[in-house]
């Protein structure tokens, strides 16, 4: 799994021309699933990021997580974290996750970031076409991938 996390001040998903969900202040997490990722990964994931200390406590040192601030989660699938650039000029998506099995991991990813946090996190609609909106904050924005964890 492939995340890349936003912290922000809000964030929004529009699907349709309607806002499907949104959140203040928290971390906006677009999540990214290949086959070979397992409900271990997932786990994982959902935990580090929950956890991540990327928020500044009262020095302005960055000490606190979503969690210990009371903050949101808005997740959104985002496939196109496993293009492929290597040749030629229009990626490849070869190593994203078959529609099926990336639908059921985003799904046990979104549950487990939810319990992680002890609130539900919000999310857009796997596979739908989405407008982002957010309001980055610092701007912070962290790359990890489950693949480098070690």
């Amino acid at each position: 799994m492939r995340a890349v996390i936003q912290r922000v001040n809000s964030a929004s998903v529009t699907i349709e021309g309607e806002v499907f969900a949104s959140i203040r202040e928290g971390v906006l997490v677009l999540v990214g699933i290949e086959d070979s990722d397992t409900i271990d990964d997932g786990q994982w994931l959902a935990a580090k990021i929950a956890n991540m200390r990327i928020f500044n406590d009262e020095n302005g040192l960055m000490n606190k997580s979503v969690c210990d601030i009371h903050g949101e989660a808005l997740v959104i699938s985002q496939f196109t974290l496993y293009a492929s650039t290597k040749k030629g000029n229009r990626p490849s998506y070869i190593r994203a996750g078959k529609p099926e099995y990336a639908s059921k991991m985003y799904e046990i990813f979104c549950k487990q970031i939810s319990s992680e946090m002890s609130r539900p996190a919000k999310t857009g609609i796997f596979a739908a076409h989405m407008v982002i909106q957010l309001v980055n904050d610092g701007p912070v924005t962290i790359i990890i991938d489950t693949k480098s964890k070690e």
